[in-house]
This record gives structure tokens, C-alpha cells and sequence, in this order.
């Protein structure tokens, strides 16, 4: 009989602490080819000093939204709507559906996100990040010895501003990636003011109240995950618990495997598998400007021993130049103001990041 993750985990194999050299040169699927236990640089201990809980119920459901609904013709607008507040307050996040991509176009994106990953390694070596810069092919920038890394290899493109775009880690190959990358971006564009002008109608306030905020040269970042199968997915996660430093974050899940959890009072809550729903979230910057009523939500990847998992992750951002704040209706003496202005988040975020703490923490009053 083979032996349970809980054997396992009662009986860790020897350390295996990998050089950083190493690491740097080897993408997650080759640590997998090469066979053996992960190196301890992915060992994931939470607070306690114990393996996080892979073995969670799905004790609650995600919350489903028609965004069908959510124009302003549609006779159950106002309906949705409450979900829509209720879902953000309390979730941070929903599944979405009728959101207006054909299952075969979704089909697409998966195709190709698959075809990348699937090319030889010397070809998505092409496309490669520079060192401490997140765009491009690659997996976790290392700042230290003490770093927990990401059981995933990604591919991040800076989609907008377009005059921002660097092509050089655009592939080439699957010949239509770039065409799709560009239109199914360009529908969550659309997607993204149509959330922000709802999550304000929720709120009874203006309809640009989130849209003036993000600017005329908001940011999209698209990332492409790949989390290759794990022999101890009792010791590793795909990516660490985190909330978004962004606005708006779409995911867009593998068709068939499951990874994928939010926390919530205090549990962790698997996001079912919705065929050609788009699960979205709120990051900290939404957060930010609701004045706390829209909650960014911590969540994580859990790995899978037998099956690989990808993903496409499309976070929508702020101008960096553009300083945001809660909405000054969001504010009273019943609700006082919880945070500061903030500009450029992204800094701030990823420096607390890497060091597994919340980036919101530090705007906090």
C-alpha cells in the first residue's frame, strides 16, 4: 500500500538544500525530469512551524456572479449588484460567468498556454527574465538564502500601457500566442470597467468613482503558470500564501485540476473547477479606495503529485504615477478613513511580499 501524505509528513527525507546557482538555472520542470524530493529551498512551514493543510473540505461555496446582469438593462441589475457588494465584502472574490468569451476561445488561451510550457527548454530560454525584473520566462527572483520558493514556472508580459510592451519576451511560438494574448486582454479590459462601475453602483456612489482612480494609463500584467506535478505536495506549495497588490485580478483556472484556495475565517476554501467561468478577485488596491468594505483575500496554490496544473492570471493596476486613496464618500465618522495615500503600490508590495508579509500592513493608519 502506498504510504499517505501523513506518513510522509511524519517521515521527511533528508535535507536537500539546493545552491542558488542551481536555482536560478533550473526552471520547476526540470527539477521535476531530474527526478528526487524537492530541494528544501520550497519547503513551505506556516506559523505553527507545520506543512500547511493541503486537505481541505470545500465547506463553502465561491460565490457566482452573472455579469450578464450586471448592465445597467438588465431587469436583475440591482439584485445582482447586492451579490456583487456582498460577495467583495465578504469573499473578496466571485466566480464569474456570462462574461461574453466563447468556450472555444477560452479553449485558446489554455491551448497555448500549454504549447509554451510544452516547448523545449532551450526555446522558452529565449524569452528568459532579466535578473530582478519579472518580466519574461523564469520562476521566483531570489533575494535570499531563507526564501521559500514558488513550486511554478511562469511567463509574465506587461500587456498595457501599450507603449510599455516588450516584445522581446512576447513568444513567437505558438505562432497565434500574441493574437490571443491581445484579445482575450482587450475583453477583460472591457470586463475590468464594467466590474469597477458596478463595485461603485453597490456602493451607491458615482459610476467612475474606481475607474478615475485607475487612470488613463492603468497597468495589465498577464502571467502564465505552469505547476508541474510534485512528489510532496504534502511540503510544497505552487505559489505561497499572498493578496494581490492589484485592483482587479482574473484567473483564468485549468479545465480539469483544482489548486487554487482562498482563505476565509480562518480556513482554507478549494475554488471549485467551473467550466469557462473566470474567477476574479479584488488586490489591495481595491481594497484601498473602498476604505476597507471590499476585502483583498489572502490565497494560495496547493501542488498535485500526479498532475500538472496551469493558469493565466491577468492583474489590473493603477497608473503608478496616479495617487490613490479611499473614496472620500467611503468615509465618516462611523467609518473612519484606514488608510493612507498611496502611489506606486507596487513597490511597496513587492518588497513586503518577498518577505511574506501584507503590503497593505504598512498604508494602514
Amino acid at each position: 500500500m502506498a504510504a499517505s501524505s501523513r506518513d510522509m509528513a511524519e517521515s521527511p527525507p533528508p535535507p536537500n538544500k539546493a545552491t542558488e546557482e542551481e536555482l536560478r538555472s533550473k526552471s520547476i520542470q526540470e527539477l521535476v525530469i531530474n527526478g528526487g524530493q524537492p530541494p528544501d529551498n520550497y519547503v513551505y512551514k506556516n506559523s505553527t512551524g507545520g506543512v500547511p493543510d493541503v486537505h481541505t473540505p470545500n465547506l463553502n461555496e465561491i460565490p457566482v456572479i452573472d455579469l450578464g446582469n450586471l448592465k445597467s438593462s438588465a431587469t436583475t441589475v440591482e439584485e445582482e449588484l447586492e451579490k456583487l457588494r456582498s460577495a467583495l465584502s465578504s469573499w473578496g472574490c466571485f466566480q464569474a460567468i456570462n462574461h461574453g468569451m466563447t468556450s472555444s476561445f477560452l479553449d485558446k488561451v489554455h491551448e497555448v498556454t500549454k504549447q509554451f510550457f510544452s516547448l523545449p527548454m532551450d526555446e522558452k530560454r529565449k524569452y528568459s527574465r532579466e535578473a530582478n525584473n519579472i518580466e519574461g520566462y523564469g520562476n521566483d527572483i531570489i533575494f535570499s538564502d531563507h526564501q521559500i520558493l514558488d513550486w511554478t514556472d511562469r511567463l509574465i508580459l506587461m500587456v498595457s500601457p501599450e507603449d510599455q510592451r516588450k516584445f522581446t519576451f512576447w513568444p513567437n511560438n505558438p505562432t497565434d500566442f500574441r493574437d490571443i494574448l491581445l484579445k482575450y486582454t482587450m475583453v477583460l479590459s472591457l470586463i475590468t470597467e464594467v466590474i469597477l462601475k458596478a463595485m461603485a453602483k453597490s456602493l451607491n456612489l458615482e459610476d467612475n468613482c474606481f475607474l478615475e482612480q485607475m487612470g488613463e494609463r492603468s497597468t495589465m500584467f498577464t502571467r502564465f503558470n505552469l505547476y508541474p506535478p510534485c512528489p510532496r505536495p504534502d511540503l510544497v506549495l505552487g505559489l505561497k500564501p499572498h493578496a494581490d497588490g492589484s485592483a482587479i485580478t482574473f484567473v483564468l483556472q485549468d479545465k480539469e485540476v483544482e489548486g487554487l484556495q482562498f482563505l476565509k475565517d480562518n480556513q482554507w476554501i478549494r475554488v471549485p473547477v467551473i467550466p469557462q467561468a473566470l474567477l476574479i478577485n479584488i488586490g489591495d488596491q481595491a481594497e484601498i479606495m473602498s476604505n476597507g468594505i471590499f476585502k483583498s483575500p489572502v490565497h494560495r496554490v496547493v501542488t498535485n503529485s500526479e498532475r500538472e496544473r496551469i493558469s493565466v492570471a491577468v492583474f489590473c493596476s493603477p497608473d503608478s504615477d496616479i495617487e490613490i486613496e479611499p473614496i472620500g464618500r467611503l468615509v465618516n465618522d462611523s467609518r473612519p478613513i484606514l488608510y493612507k495615500k498611496v502611489k506606486n503600490y507596487a513597490d511597496t508590495y513587492f518588497q513586503y511580499y518577498q518577505q511574506g508579509k501584507r503590503a497593505i500592513d504598512a498604508v494602514r493608519y
